[in-house]
């Protein structure tokens, strides 16, 4: 098999992805959540197949990619998410999903729990809505993080009723264990409340990981009667151009309350690339998870030869380093002073919320190299 992170900067630099379009010729992208990674040769097959077929239309019936995905579930979660007709259907993106589903669920001025940390989108995604985040953040992020029960309690006892649950973690790469998710499920329970969980980088766990993934809906029956999830293989395969996401739920009925212009989001191509990817691609991404973590768990030493003051708890799922710059003394965004005076984008900090200041994101989804001159590049910066 074709190393997936072989891939040169000069290969890099022809690609038209947001990663590496959207930055100067001479900034090093390392912002965000693409991999820098050859296609898994079945994803790369199937897409050959839709061109072969002049197969670019709307997105069609969508039974291929809800079956495909849950086999992959059933495999590698034990997670049965058929059944009933209706609890999974299809959206442009997890963003779209997540959402649609609040747009739904919350009038203007509402509150949704957030646990920062936690994925930047986030913000401007209520914003857009004009729902107000509530922040409960994350617990003893230097030893990786753990979810405050006792913060979330009183969140919802303040009138939330929809907590937007990132698992695993973007960007402390923690995974939950059951045991939280179960007692998350009662407190929403105990007040009339819904769990979202995106959980995009589920297939990314790393096989080193204390636990697995465990999904929501399968925590226990109240997950079930209160959890929506959200999964895409955008991140695990890097097609995130390809615009397709699923959205399942265990209570019927849930999604006809959603605007039926969803249905017309999703791509094609992605549908054909969701299919290959659940079933024909999973060697691929073994290995690939393989590579990162292996590239996740070299990052501290790494960081002690150039940039000893920088603190980083690796995480066991996907491939975003959460980096504590705070004793370099680079102020609020130090992702800023990396850029101006090393030339290489990282994520800010302040833009996952409460906690972030002083902090910056990293993606190491990428070749032994560029990681290394990354890190080079952040170091630079100080000189």
């Amino acid at each position: 098999m074709t190393p997936p992170f072989d891939l040169s900067l000069e290969q890099m630099r022809t690609h038209r992805s947001a990663k590496w379009s959207r930055v100067p010729e001479d900034v090093l992208p390392a912002w965000t959540a693409e991999m820098d990674v050859r296609t898994a040769p079945a994803i790369s097959a199937a897409l050959h197949t839709a061109i072969e077929r002049c197969d670019f239309g709307y997105a069609g019936e969508p039974t291929p990619v809800i079956d495909a995905f849950a086999g992959y579930a059933r495999d590698v979660w034990g997670w049965e998410t058929q059944g009933t007709p209706g609890r999974t259907r299809l959206f442009a993106d997890v963003g779209q999903g997540v959402k649609e589903t609040i747009r739904a669920m919350t009038s203007p001025g509402d509150r949704v729990i957030l646990n920062p940390p936690v994925y930047l989108s986030f913000y401007p995604w209520l914003r857009d809505l004009r729902v107000e985040p509530l922040e409960v953040p994350m617990l003893d992020i230097a030893g990786g993080g753990r979810l405050d029960l006792d913060g979330m309690r009183g969140a919802l006892a303040s009138g939330a009723r929809v907590v937007l649950l990132c698992s695993p973690h973007n960007p402390l790469g923690y995974v939950y264990s059951r045991e939280e998710l179960a007692a998350l499920a009662e407190l929403a329970a105990e007040h009339d409340a819904v769990v979202i969980s995106d959980e995009i980088h589920a297939p990314l766990v790393h096989p080193g990981s204390p636990r697995p993934f465990v999904p929501f809906l399968t925590v226990s029956d109240t997950a079930r009667q209160v959890g929506i999830a959200l999964h895409a293989p955008s991140k695990a395969w890097n097609v995130a151009g390809l615009k397709l996401a699923l959205g399942v739920t265990a209570v019927e009925g849930r999604w006809p309350a959603l605007q039926s212009e969803t249905d017309w989001a999703p791509s094609i191509l992605g549908q054909y690339a969701a299919v290959a990817a659940y079933t024909d691609c999973r060697e691929w991404l073994s290995g690939t998870v393989t590579e990162i973590e292996a590239r996740t768990q070299a990052l501290p030493a790494l960081l002690d030869e150039h940039l000893p003051e920088v603190r980083f708890r690796p995480g066991h799922a996907s491939y975003l380093a959460w980096l504590d710059c705070r004793e370099l003394g680079l102020g609020d965004d130090p992702a800023q002073a990396f850029l101006e005076r090393g030339r290489v984008l990282l994520s800010p900090g302040p833009a996952f919320g409460a906690t972030g200041a002083g902090f910056a994101r990293l993606n190491i989804g990428t070749s032994e190299e560029l990681v290394t001159e990354a890190v080079r590049r952040m170091a630079s910066a100080l000189a």
